[in-house]
């Protein structure tokens, strides 16, 4: 069942103003307003007073790049040499000018490519990349945040071009709800539109806007950056930092960032860490009876299929194995070809040696995640062991692993339901329930770059 998203009340549209003045103009906002219709229907409005959500999001061109194969630099905004050639690239394959810019013609062309890919309109409505593009007019990036919590939301839009300051605007919105009480309660809004450059001279302002004395989130939709100087800044204020690692061009090295950030103390969170959560409860569950737990030590093979493309998913839930079952990683090494073949060795504290495998697969239908996982396979190369275990998902994953053999010889068969909910922005609703470190996430996280940090390249 779809929930159906809340009626939103404007109760200041998008307002351009001077950055110094924004918090002036959003109190004048709540001095002047005590909204209700004509027969009084609707209610009083107050300001939020839950927490401050910091957005970090560059515009769509480098997310439509990436999302189309044409880019696979860093998503941060800036108009570089890499992104430059793509843009060219696209200009070229659609017979346009060549000018190496995004132009309305060239992102309309990527618009059309992104969605040809994801089975949606160009618009990007449904689930391609394109679709968590930040709009201040159109504020359903907050929707399901709104919804339970209203808060002020601070979104940072890093853009391709001339250096000309910062544009700053303020708005306000209320989640209207059938059950609504006397009082409706809104979203702040806050846009700053800018080249990193022209963000980076403002951050200095910035903390200074976050509510005092309320929790403070930090969503970096971007390349994670340990050096970026604005980055380095808000996440020295914030209580949680949140990243997506679906979302990564560059998994492997970003991941490695990720652990360089929790090094220097950042308390992180991914939302594609919770999109295992499903996967993570199954394995656990299977190895929960008394018979089986002295079965879960014979393990020696682990293979793990994921969609082709991004491996985020599939190299986290090896952390997470490999983290609790205290595996010790000895070599990473990679094969080319139709699959994505990744093989990782391990040792266990018996001294046993442990094989992994990830394999990307092809697939035809293209999920809203890029990287989500398919299918994996827990056994033992000891014929007495009781531990084999596949989990496959609900769309028939284990195609591959039946072929092999492996489904029919295991102990224990279980499908994994999805979470009934995988975009980010409902996941974002989840995760500002919490805050600070999570330390099983930063264990694995441990785990992992150790074997990245193998990969013979």
């Amino acid at each position: 069942m779809v929930s159906q998203a809340p009626t939103i009340y404007s109760l200041q549209t998008p307002k351009d103003i001077s950055l110094s003045d924004v918090e002036a103009e959003l109190s004048q906002i709540w001095q002047s307003y005590g909204i209700g219709d004509a027969n009084g229907a609707l209610p009083a409005a107050t300001r939020a007073t839950t927490f401050t959500l910091v957005v970090y999001e560059p515009e769509e061109t480098q997310y439509l790049l990436s999302a189309s194969g044409y880019y696979n630099g860093p998503i941060d905004g800036i108009l570089g040499p890499q992104m430059e050639a793509a843009l060219r690239e696209v200009q070229r394959t659609h017979k346009l000018p060549e000018t190496g810019t995004a132009t309305p013609e060239t992102l309309a062309k990527l618009r059309e490519e992104v969605a040809k890919r994801h089975g949606t309109d160009a618009t990007g409505e449904n689930g391609s990349n394109a679709s968590y593009t930040l709009e201040a007019r159109s504020p359903r990036i907050a929707d399901e945040i709104a919804l339970r919590n209203p808060c002020r939301i601070i979104a940072l839009c890093p853009i391709a071009g001339e250096d000309e300051g910062v544009k700053a605007q303020v708005s306000a919105y209320c989640p209207i709800q059938k059950q609504s009480s006397s009082t409706l309660i809104c979203c702040e809004y806050i846009t700053l539109t800018g080249t990193t450059a022209a963000l980076e001279r403002v951050g200095g302002m910035i903390p200074a806007l976050l509510i005092g004395g309320l929790p403070k989130f930090l969503w970096w939709k971007a390349t994670p950056d340990p050096n970026n100087a604005l980055f380095k800044r808000l996440a020295a204020v914030c209580n949680n930092v949140i990243v997506d690692s679906c979302e990564f061009n560059e998994p492997e090295s970003d991941l490695l960032s990720l652990q360089e950030l929790v090094e220097t103390g950042v308390p992180l969170a991914d939302l594609n860490w919770r999109r295992l959560s499903a996967w993570q409860e199954l394995t656990a569950e299977a190895y929960d009876p008394p018979l089986r737990r002295a079965s879960l030590r014979e393990i020696d093979r682990v293979t793990i299929d994921y969609e082709k493309g991004n491996p985020a998913q599939a190299l986290m839930f090896l952390g997470w194995l490999a983290s609790r079952l205290e595996w010790t990683p000895v070599s990473y090494e990679k094969e080319s070809g139709d699959y994505q073949i990744t093989k990782i060795s391990f040792l266990a504290q018996d001294q046993r040696q442990v094989q992994a495998e990830l394999a990307g697969v092809p697939v035809a239908d293209v999920g809203q995640i890029m990287g989500d996982l398919i299918a994996l396979r827990l056994s033992s190369t000891n014929p007495q062991a009781d531990c084999g275990t596949v989990i496959c998902s609900e769309t028939g994953g284990c195609m591959r692993m039946e072929t092999q053999g492996g489904a029919q010889s295991s102990g224990l068969f279980q499908q994994v339901t999805s979470l009934s909910e995988q975009k980010a922005e409902v996941l974002l609703s989840q995760q500002v329930q919490r805050w600070g470190h999570e330390a099983l996430f930063e264990e694995s996280l441990a785990v992992i770059a150790k074997f990245l940090k193998l990969d013979n390249k």
